[in-house]
C-alpha cells in the first residue's frame, strides 16, 4: 500500500518543535510494486549512525529505491548542488539512480529553506516511513544534512530500511582543516579532489594549501615566470640512481588550480593558499636572487628541515609579494590568505648591514620587530583587498600583525596568549595534530616523524585550550591537522597518513566534548572503513593490526613460550592461526595467551562486530633466530638523544619500504639486555642514507666522535657506549660502496643479558647510517 503522509506528524513526535515550519501538503512518492521489493533487513542500531549533536529515535523506517526523486526548490541552485552530490555518492555506494525534481512534483527525499535553523551550517534530518527531509537556512547547511543522509544510507546494508530518525546538527567550530603540503611533495590534481572528497564527507571545510617552501614553489606567477621555471625543480641527492628521479618537481597551472578551488567550494570546502615568508624562502631567492639578503642565487634546497635563506625585508621586496599576492588572490577568493612567519632563521638579517641599516631606519628595535613589520606590510595589503592575513605562532613575537589570524603549532602556548590578546587563533600543534607522526610504533609502519600519535590522540584532541577563560575562548575558531610531506613522496603514503585519523579529526572539531565517546566512534569505524575501501582509499590499519609478543626469555630457554595478541585500539575479536595461514571467520577466537612450541609462525587478525576484517592479518615468525635479531625499529636510541625519524632510503622513492629509523642528532643505538649466552658470532646490516637535513642552529646538538679512518667505523661496545669494545669494522668509501652493508664479526661476549651498543664514527659532514638488523649468531663467522 502506498505510504501515508506521516512526515510531519512523526516529526512531531521525535523532535516536538523541530518542524515547525514544515509544510503539511509534502508529497508522497507512488508505492512501488510488491511483487520487486524484497523482504527488508533489520532495521539498524543507533551505534551505526554517524555522531550528530542530537538525534532522536521514532518508529519505523524507510527504504531509498533506485528513481526515487530528489525534490529541491525552484531556482535553488545550491540546493541543487547538494542533491546532485547526494545522487552522485548513492549511485556510487549503493547503485541508487536517484533522479533531480523541483518543487511541484513527488520527491521522496527533500530538500528545504528554513530560516528556523540558526546555526550557519546546521541542518534538520527527518527520516520517516513517508520519505526524508533536509532542511537549513544556508547553503552549507543543505550540503551538511545530504552528506550526513548519505552516511546513513551507508552505514546499513544495501536495500536495507534506512531507520526513522530526527536529526538536529550543527558543528562547534567554524574552521575544520587539513593543512596539504604540496611543496615539498607534489600530487596530482586527481589526487588532490580524492583528499577534497574525503573532507567534505568528512564535513571539514577548508583546505590549507602549502604551496611555496625552500624546495619547490608549485604556483605559476605570470608577472615573475622565474619561480615556476627555476623554483620548482631540485636535483635530489644521488639523483638518477636506485629509484631517485634525476630532477624532482612542477607546478600547477592557473587552470588546475582554478579548477581545484571550484571543485573544492561545491562542496563547501575553501582553500586558503600559504605563501610562506620571511623564511622558507630557498627556492624564491632561487628564482629571484634579488629577492634575498646576500644577492647570490642559492639552488632550490633538497634538504627537510630549516634552511637559513630569507627574503630581504625592504620595500622593493614588499612590491614583488604584493604583485604575487595580486596573483594568488585572483585565483583564490578564500578570505583568508596564510603568509607563513615560520622558522625565519635570522642570521642573514643579521650579518647584513643594509637590513640592520633598514631596521635601524624604521626604529624598530629587533629583527623579530622587523619581521612583523614586514609582514605586517603585506597583512595590510591583503586588508586593503577585503582579505586577511594567517601566520604561524611566530608572528607573536615581534607583534601580530595586524587583526592577523595564530595559527598556533608549537604546542598551543600560542593560542593562549594570542586569544589572550585578543587575536582570533586556529589550533595546529605538533604533535598532537601533525599526520606526519607515526600512527603506531610497529615495524610494518611507513614513514614518519617520532612519537607516534595514533587514532585515539587524535579523537582525544580538545581544540580549546584549558587556560582560556570563556571570553578568550571565543577567539577559537577551529582546528585543522597538517599534512607535511618530507616523508611523504607518493599519494600513497598521504592515504596512509590521513586516514582514517582524518575520521577522528572530523569529530574532534564538529562535536562538542560531551557528546563524543571512544568506544562509540570504534562501533561506528567499521562503516567508514567500509566507505575507505569503496572509494579505493588506501587508509592505515594501525590501529587494528595485532600485535604478537611473546615470552623471549622462555622461549630461548625452553623452545616454547607464551603468546599475547593485542591491538593498539583494543578493539574487535582476534582470530589467529599456528601454520601460517590466514586466519578466516572460523580460525580460533583469542581469549588469553597461549602457549607454543618453537619453531611457530602466528598470523592473526582483528574481526569486527559485523564479521568485517579490520586489517590484513600480520604475522610473527618466532624461532631461535628470529629471537636473535632486532631490526631497525627495536633498537633503542643511546642515552641523551631521543629524536628520530623514521625515513626511506632515498628522499624522493615512491615504495611505502624499506624503512629505517634514524636517530638524526648521534649516530649511536642500542640493544639493552641483549642474550649472550652461547653467542659468538655478530651481524650487522647497515644502510647508507643521505644527509639531506638543514638542522639551522640544532647543528650544534649533532654528535661526532673521533674516527681513526677516513669515512669512519662502526664500533660496539658492551654495557655502556665507553664500555669494552667488543669488535669494530671500517666503514668503506661512500662513492664506491653499495648503499647496503653487511659485517660479520667473530665476538667473544660474557654470558648472560648485557646491553650492546652501536656507535657510528663517520664524519657529520657525510653521508648518514641507518641500522637495517642486528643479529646474535650462536657461530662465529667462517673466515
Amino acid at each position: 500500500m502506498p505510504r501515508r503522509p506521516t512526515l510531519i506528524r512523526l516529526a512531531l513526535v521525535v523532535a516536538g518543535s523541530l518542524v515547525a515550519a514544515c509544510s503539511p501538503t509534502t508529497a508522497t512518492r507512488p508505492a512501488a510494486p510488491v511483487a520487486v521489493v524484497p523482504p527488508a533487513p533489520a532495521v539498524p542500531p543507533l551505534s551505526l549512525i554517524p555522531q550528530v549533536a542530537s538525534l532522536q529515535r521514532a518508529s519505523g523506517s524507510f527504504v531509498l529505491r533506485s528513481g526515487d526523486a530528489l525534490g529541491v526548490p525552484d531556482g535553488d541552485r545550491a540546493a541543487a548542488g547538494a542533491a546532485q552530490w547526494l545522487a552522485k555518492r548513492a549511485q556510487a555506494s549503493r547503485g541508487l539512480a536517484l533522479p533531480l525534481a523541483t518543487d511541484g512534483h513527488v520527491a521522496a527525499v527533500r530538500f528545504v529553506r528554513d530560516g528556523s535553523v540558526a546555526a550557519a551550517e546546521g541542518y534538520r534530518l527527518v527520516i520517516a516511513p513517508d520519505g526524508v527531509q533536509i532542511r537549513a537556512r544556508t547553503d552549507a547547511g543543505l550540503f551538511y544534512g545530504a552528506v550526513t543522509l548519505w552516511q546513513v544510507l551507508t552505514s546499513v546494508p544495501a536495500g536495507a530500511p534506512l531507520p526513522a530518525l530526527a536529526i538536529d546538527d550543527a558543528p562547534r567550530f567554524a574552521w575544520r582543516g587539513l593543512m596539504l603540503d604540496s611543496a615539498r611533495h607534489m600530487q596530482t590534481p586527481d589526487e588532490i579532489r580524492t583528499l577534497i572528497e574525503q573532507m567534505a564527507e568528512h564535513k571539514l571545510n577548508v583546505l590549507h594549501w602549502h604551496l611555496v617552501d625552500d624546495q619547490g614553489w608549485r604556483i605559476p606567477i605570470k608577472r615573475y615566470p622565474e619561480f615556476t621555471r627555476i623554483g620548482a625543480w631540485r636535483t635530489p641527492p644521488d639523483a638518477g640512481h636506485d629509484g631517485e628521479p634525476k630532477r624532482y618537481g612542477g607546478f600547477y597551472t592557473q587552470a588546475q588550480i582554478r579548477a581545484l578551488v571550484a571543485y573544492a567550494a561545491a562542496r563547501h570546502i575553501t582553500v586558503v593558499p600559504e605563501i610562506d615568508l620571511p623564511g622558507h624562502a630557498t627556492a624564491a631567492v632561487a628564482s629571484y636572487p634579488r629577492l634575498g639578503v646576500t644577492g647570490k642565487r642559492p639552488k632550490v634546497s633538497v634538504d627537510w628541515g630549516v634552511n637559513t635563506t630569507l627574503y630581504n625585508p625592504s620595500p622593493a621586496t614588499v612590491r614583488v609579494m604584493e604583485h604575487v599576492l595580486d596573483e594568488v588572490m585572483a585565483l583564490f577568493p578564500s578570505h583568508y590568505i596564510h603568509l607563513g612567519g615560520d622558522e625565519a632563521v635570522k642570521d642573514q638579517w643579521q650579518a647584513s648591514p643594509a637590513v640592520q641599516a633598514q631596521r635601524k631606519r624604521l626604529g624598530l628595535a629587533s629583527d623579530d620587530a622587523l619581521q612583523s613589520w614586514f609582514m605586517n606590510q603585506l597583512g595590510s595589503y591583503l586588508g586593503a583587498h577585503g582579505r586577511r592575513m594567517i601566520g604561524w605562532d611566530e608572528i607573536l613575537e615581534g607583534g601580530v600583525p595586524g587583526d592577523a589570524v595564530v595559527m598556533s603549532w608549537r604546542g598551543s602556548k600560542g593560542a593562549v596568549e594570542a586569544a589572550g590578546k585578543g587575536h582570533d587563533v586556529i589550533l595546529s600543534p605538533a604533535p598532537d595534530l601533525y599526520f606526519d607522526q607515526l600512527q603506531s610504533d610497529r615495524a610494518d609502519e611507513t614513514t614518519g616523524r617520532i612519537p607516534v600519535k595514533s587514532l585515539a590522540d587524535i579523537y582525544a584532541f580538545e581544540p580549546v585550550p584549558k587556560q582560556l577563560d570563556a571570553t578568550e575562548a571565543t577567539h577559537v575558531l577551529g582546528a585543522q591537522a597538517n599534512v607535511w610531506t618530507e616523508h611523504m613522496p607518493s599519494f600513497a603514503h598521504v592515504e596512509h597518513a590521513v586516514f582514517p585519523r582524518l575520521d577522528a579529526l572530523a569529530e574532534a572539531t564538529w562535536t562538542t566534548p560531551a557528546r563524543r565517546d571512544w568506544h562509540d566512534f570504534l562501533a561506528r569505524l567499521p562503516a567508514q572503513l567500509a566507505r575507505y575501501r569503496a572509494a579505493g582509499i588506501g587508509y592505515a590499519d594501525s590501529a587494528f593490526a595485532p600485535d604478537i609478543d611473546v615470552d623471549a626469555d622462555a622461549a630461548l630457554a625452553s623452545g616454547r613460550t607464551r603468546v599475547t595478541l593485542s591491538n593498539q585500539a583494543r578493539y574487535g575479536t582476534l582470530r589467529y592461526t599456528l601454520d601460517g595461514s590466514t586466519p578466516g571467520a572460523r580460525a580460533p577466537v583469542y581469549t588469553a595467551p597461549f602457549e607454543v612450541s618453537l619453531p611457530v609462525t602466528v598470523r592473526a587478525a582483528a574481526y569486527a562486530a559485523d564479521g568485517s576484517v579490520l586489517g590484513a592479518p600480520r604475522s610473527r615468525v618466532i624461532d631461535r633466530a628470529a629471537l636473535l635479531t632486532r631490526g631497525t625499529t627495536a633498537l633503542a636510541n643511546c642515552p641523551g638523544s631521543p629524536f628520530r625519524l623514521r625515513v626511506q632510503p632515498l628522499p624522493d622513492v615512491t615504495s611505502l619500504s624499506p624503512v629505517y629509523e634514524l636517530p638524526l642528532f648521534n649516530a649511536c643505538q642500542q640493544w639493552a639486555d641483549a642474550p649472550l649466552d652461547g653467542i659468538h658470532g655478530l651481524h650487522v646490516a647497515l644502510q647508507r642514507l643521505p644527509n639531506n637535513y638543514a638542522l639551522a642552529h640544532e647543528a650544534k646538538l649533532v654528535v661526532q666522535r673521533p674516527h681513526a679512518t677516513p669515512f669512519g667505523e662502526l664500533v660496539v661496545h658492551l654495557d655502556t657506549c665507553d664500555g669494552v669494545e667488543l669488535t669494530r669494522w671500517t666503514l668503506p668509501d661512500p662513492a664506491s660502496a653499495p648503499r647496503s652493508l653487511a659485517f660479520d664479526a667473530a665476538i667473544a661476549p660474557p654470558p648472560g643479558r648485557h646491553t650492546l651498543c652501536f656507535a657510528l664514527t663517520a664524519p657529520t659532514d657525510g653521508p648518514l647510517y641507518a641500522f637495517d638488523r642486528v643479529q646474535l649468531r650462536d657461530a662465529a663467522p667462517t673466515p
